[in-house]
């Protein structure tokens, strides 16, 4: 192996996202395949949370492939428990080539219902398969004791605030906490404390791997858009992108704060304090995933799966091919860019090393 060839270390940062997280498993296996990649921790939210620990299981000992097998096994769990969800496109929808559940009868009648009704009056005995299958597929034994750290956020219901766990503590229940939306499942309890999906504080929430970490390059996963042109009309379609704003929040917040970090340091203003300045990378498809209606997110057929995750498989590969060299150098995120809304914000080609200033000039 050259020197150019050397394994990187990165973290990855996981969305939530439903069975959007397909993308994120094909993001995961593509990346396992690569060995000048070498993965040091996680942090997730959501389905982000279920992809983390699934890989952790795999990746107890640092084997590539069976990390690979362990995402794989846990998706075909998802497609298999789904196989009989009444929830499925109408046969014009699959003729036309949608992905989107809005014309399913069965997925408009469950949506008013879960309007109307609270999980406490739908689901009494807190019923969720999902959870058992975590359970059945996901050794939490083996992720505490993964080469990978892992993180899992959870929305605090009570305080409103992020609350994170480390793989050290990890159980099924944490996981469920991570992707428990509010108006699917009641709340899960963790010490007495009731808890609610990470993505409302935390999606996902970057500060445990600055803290935690040795490397300075995060990449974030990215399945939610943070980008859509015009204003919706639809009652629906302005639910669901106030729902979209909202979980993507808090990791807009994070940037900004990594942002601001950054030119303190540029202008030599964090000289001796410890702080260190984080390289932020991201892989997505902004314009195919932004394409999908929120009603996609439950679209378990096994064909939206297979795209997802060949979708997820792209690119990651075209971030290896145009991105992965600047890795331990420089961000390929501009986050001052996609502040201002710039198209060219996740285009890591396009980026310049910012120009350090110098004490003069600082001064």
């Amino acid at each position: 192996m050259t020197k150019s060839d050397a394994p990187k270390l990165i973290n990855l940062a996981l969305q939530g996202g439903g069975a959007h997280g397909a993308f994120s498993w094909g993001v995961l296996d593509r990346l396992l395949e690569d060995p000048r990649v070498e993965i040091e921790g996680i942090t997730g939210a959501s389905a982000g949370a279920m992809n983390a620990v699934a890989l952790a299981a795999g990746y107890h000992a640092g084997d590539r492939e069976e990390a690979r097998e362990s995402l794989r096994c846990f998706w075909n769990g998802v497609l298999e428990e789904a196989r009989t969800s009444p929830l499925k496109r109408t046969p014009i929808e699959t003729m036309l080539g949608g992905w989107g559940l809005d014309a399913s009868p069965a997925y408009v009648m469950f949506d008013l219902v879960t309007r109307l009704a609270s999980p406490y009056d739908l689901n009494p005995y807190n019923l969720n398969p999902l959870k058992d299958l975590v359970v059945r597929l996901v050794d939490f034994d083996r992720v505490r004791k993964s080469k990978v750290k892992v993180f899992i956020s959870a929305t605090n219901v009570e305080t409103g605030r992020a609350h994170v766990w480390d793989k050290k503590q990890l159980t099924a229940d944490h996981v469920m906490a991570s992707a428990c939306l509010p108006w699917l499942f009641q709340a899960v309890e963790i010490d007495g404390v009731p808890y609610w999906d990470g993505g409302f504080t935390g999606n996902p929430a970057l500060w445990p791997l600055f803290e935690n970490c040795a490397s300075d390059d995060v990449v974030l996963v990215q399945i939610n858009p943070i980008k859509r042109p015009g204003a919706p009309t639809t009652a629906r379609d302005i639910i669901n992108r106030v729902n979209e704003i909202t979980f993507n929040a808090s990791l807009l917040h994070d940037l900004r704060s990594v942002d601001f970090v950054s030119r303190l340091i540029e202008a030599g203003r964090l000289e001796g304090t410890g702080y260190r300045r984080m390289l932020v990378h991201a892989i997505a498809d902004e314009k195919s995933l932004a394409a999908l209606g929120a009603s996609s997110k439950f679209n378990v057929e096994p064909e939206f799966i297979d795209m997802l995750f060949g979708k997820g498989r792209d690119a990651a590969e075209n971030w290896l091919h145009t991105s992965f060299r600047h890795v331990g150098i420089r961000a390929t995120v501009n986050i001052r860019k996609l502040f201002q809304g710039e198209d060219d914000a996740l285009d890591g080609d396009q980026l310049k090393p910012p120009k350090r200033k110098s004490k003069a000039e600082a001064e």
